[in-house]
């Protein structure tokens, strides 16, 4: 049981009647509204300031009053928008019924239907049917503040205006949705607005690869050019990695078994592995990587490339430090190795810049995107210097990579971050829930660490005693948090780090009800027996 000292700021049952009482972030949210013109490639109009809830006003009600633990929650414009009834004569298959008996109903046929691999289903016992902004709700009637976003998919949050209307767009011009690997006027508008906002060095020669739906074949992907490029086999890659779950990107993520690549130390603070943290550790680091590249003696031949991500999300949300990175570039430049950053999870804002690469200024020479580019629907690719592309015709392929409605939804996402500034919006307001979160960190002695980079964050949860990472205990938070009303998700070596990815979208008073929220689970879970 870990041993519970200052857990405790208040009882959560001593709540006001309105919902959870608001942790101040301050600076006010400044509204921006835009407009989707021709769905092909939407304009995107700001009218000024910084981007609230999806163009819509958000309220008190999504984030603050309702949704919460009870049936309160999105009203008006923020709730999710109901379909319009099929016309006359359309037969549309029954999408199931509603109610709490339904939901238990649906979650029992789960469980006897899917496989033992399916994972947020456990964790998550809930049955979305609804979903606007930040906000799901529920089959039973509750509804939630959504900090998981897809793993990071939802920039926007869930059905933003525009990438409906893009996705209608499509829908209502009769474009084909499937076309392989064919030009179109939707796909050239992706890629147009795909390369505006590239870096402007990697932009100016580069070349893109539509791949299979999914981020890992991405970095599938991204292996077998460099290989074939380079006509070497080996890979630099790093502890606490995560590259997806296919055998190439399984074999480069920090939990490999049959291990083909070489794997270096990712810098870390809490516990880095040579025992300093900081810039000291991050320097050792990237010493010890020239040092094994440059011995003869060292056992590692000169690689196919180095893949890194710019901040490690599901190895437990450590951002690199701008120095190392740059000394990673610089390391691999002089020896001719291809970089390859993995912005799956880090790119489009997310953390703060357009993409997770920018914070240290590093161009890489190949960039793996998936997640956010594709606006919610399943869309992955690769972007790299044109010297690289070697290539036969047919070399990588995949039979969905010309997903019509994805491309739209992603121009409409790309476009909609860049006109509003979503991504300095997301580094200036995720360093004041930073802020917030080493707050309560000083309070709660079961809270060793929080740490990210703009609206990618994470607790680590420990034994208050002993410093060791407490599983049990952020299993505990979750499940306290979403008795709450919030959506969190677990990650790190550990399981032991609650993860925070909210939509870019996030208004103050949202964020606030998120911090208190979790302020108020934190005690809560500590109380538990573990």
């Amino acid at each position: 049981m870990v041993q519970q000292r200052s857990c405790s700021r208040r009882n959560p049952e001593e709540q006001p009647a309105g919902g959870p009482t608001v942790v101040a972030v301050t600076e006010p949210t400044a509204t921006v509204t835009a407009t989707a013109t021709a769905a092909n490639a939407p304009a995107l109009i700001a009218a000024g300031g910084v981007a609230e809830a999806g163009g819509e006003a958000a309220s008190a009600a999504e984030g603050v009053a309702g949704a919460g633990a009870g049936a309160g929650g999105v009203d008006g414009a923020d709730a999710a928008p109901r379909t319009q009834a099929p016309a006359a004569g359309a037969h549309v298959p029954a999408q199931g019924g509603r109610g709490p008996a339904s939901a238990e109903g649906i979650l029992r046929r789960q469980a006897l239907r899917e496989s033992a691999a399916r994972t947020y289903a456990r964790s998550l016992p809930i049955v979305p049917v609804r979903a606007r902004g930040l906000t799901i709700e529920g089959a039973d009637g509750r509804r939630y503040l959504d900090c998981l976003s897809g793993a990071g998919t939802l920039a926007l949050g869930h059905n933003h205006p525009v990438v409906l209307e893009a996705i209608r767009g499509v829908l209502d011009s009769g474009a084909p949705l499937h076309v392989l690997d064919l030009a179109t006027p939707v796909k050239d508008a992706f890629t147009t607005e795909l390369f505006e906002n590239l870096p402007p060095e990697l932009a100016a020669d580069a070349r893109v690869q539509f791949c299979g739906p999914a981020g890992t074949d991405a970095v599938e992907a991204a292996l077998k050019l460099v290989r074939a490029a380079t006509g070497r086999t080996g890979l630099l890659t790093f502890t606490g990695a995560y590259h997806g779950m296919t055998a190439g990107a399984l074999e480069a993520s920090g939990g490999a078994g049959d291990v083909r690549v070489t794997r270096l130390p990712y810098p870390q603070d809490h516990r880095c592995p040579f025992g300093v943290g900081g810039a000291e550790g991050a320097r050792l680091g990237a010493r010890w990587t020239e040092t094994l590249l440059d011995d003869p003696k060292g056992g590692v031949p000169l690689p196919a490339a180095m893949i890194v991500e710019p901040v490690q999300g599901e190895g437990g949300v450590h951002p690199a430090p701008d120095a190392w990175l740059r000394r990673m570039r610089e390391i691999t430049a002089a020896r001719g190795i291809p970089l390859i950053a993995d912005e799956v999870q880090t790119g489009v804002g997310r953390t703060g810049a357009f993409w997770g690469v920018d914070h240290a200024g590093v161009v890489p020479d190949v960039m793996v995107l998936s997640k956010a580019i594709g606006g919610s629907l399943p869309l992955a690719v690769i972007v790299y210097r044109a010297e690289l592309d070697v290539w036969a015709p047919g070399a990588h392929a995949g039979t969905f990579r010309g997903n019509q409605l994805a491309m739209a939804a992603g121009t409409a996402t790309l476009a909609y971050v860049r006109h509003n500034g979503l991504a300095e919006r997301a580094a200036s307001l995720g360093e004041r829930m930073l802020t917030a979160l080493r707050g309560l960190a000083a309070e709660q002695p079961c809270v060793g660490d929080v740490r990210g980079r703009g609206l990618m964050l994470g607790v680590e949860l420990v034994d208050p005693d002993t410093g060791a990472a407490a599983p049990a205990l952020a299993s505990a938070v979750r499940q306290e948090c979403l008795d709450r009303g919030l959506i969190v998700e677990l990650g790190g070596r550990h399981s032991s780090v609650v993860r925070l990815l909210p939509p870019l979208t996030l208004t103050d008073e949202q964020a606030a009800a998120v911090l208190d929220r979790l302020a108020d689970s934190v005690p809560a879970a500590a109380r538990r027996p573990h």
